[in-house]
């Protein structure tokens, strides 16, 4: 199977990356940005990531982290059972509002035309992405990881999204969530993908 992935670092490209990394895979990757030349070619949306698997194109990063898990048995509970169930709930927390609040706050700070932009909705999603946050302690409870202890999809998602919110000024809780994202962080496959993001700026 030859893997090919496109998608600049800074970007959802890295969740695919940090996935690549957790499972070992060798993998060709282009650092390309969204709308550039190499991102139409792979994608006519001109959206990142896309993952190239032998000749067939994906798209979307949950969609591409989730294939690669399910594809390997790894980090991920069987497809049909209610551990699956539960971790698929989390990622769709995730994404909707955790996600959500972050990718509305950036739409609004620079990926829409400024005649587009209302600054004022920032203010609302750093307090939707504070909800979040409480929601998501009073799930996680004691526990290493969102599914019990094993690390899973989800948590992935959420470690992506802890160094979005990071970047974007957003405040991170402490406690057992802060702990959690540390935890989540720390795992040498994100410092592996994150080197070799930085290594293929600098040779572009």
């Amino acid at each position: 199977m030859r893997l090919r992935l496109v998608g600049h670092p800074r970007s959802r490209a890295m969740r695919v990356m940090w996935m690549l990394e957790e499972l070992g895979e060798t993998y060709a990757y282009d650092p390309a940005p969204p709308q550039s030349e190499a991102a139409r070619a792979a994608n006519p949306a001109g959206k990142i990531p896309v993952l190239f698997v032998d000749d067939t194109v994906l798209t979307d990063s949950v969609a591409i982290v989730q294939y690669l898990a399910d594809s390997h048995s790894r980090f991920t509970h069987p497809a049909g059972t209610l551990a699956r169930a539960r971790q698929d709930g989390f990622t769709q927390f995730c994404v909707d509002e955790v996600e959500g609040a972050l990718w509305t706050a950036g739409k609004h700070s620079f990926a829409l035309p400024e005649n587009l932009r209302v600054p004022q909705v920032k203010e609302t999603c750093r307090a939707e992405f504070a909800r979040a946050m409480e929601t998501l302690a009073a799930r996680l409870g004691d526990n290493p990881f969102v599914t019990g202890d094993a690390f899973t999809v989800p948590d992935l998602l959420l470690g992506h999204c802890a160094a979005w919110a990071e970047a974007a000024k957003f405040a991170l809780p402490g406690g057992q969530v802060g702990a959690y994202f540390a935890r989540v962080r720390a795992r040498p496959a994100l410092a592996a993908a994150m080197a070799r993001g930085a290594r293929a700026l600098t040779a572009a």
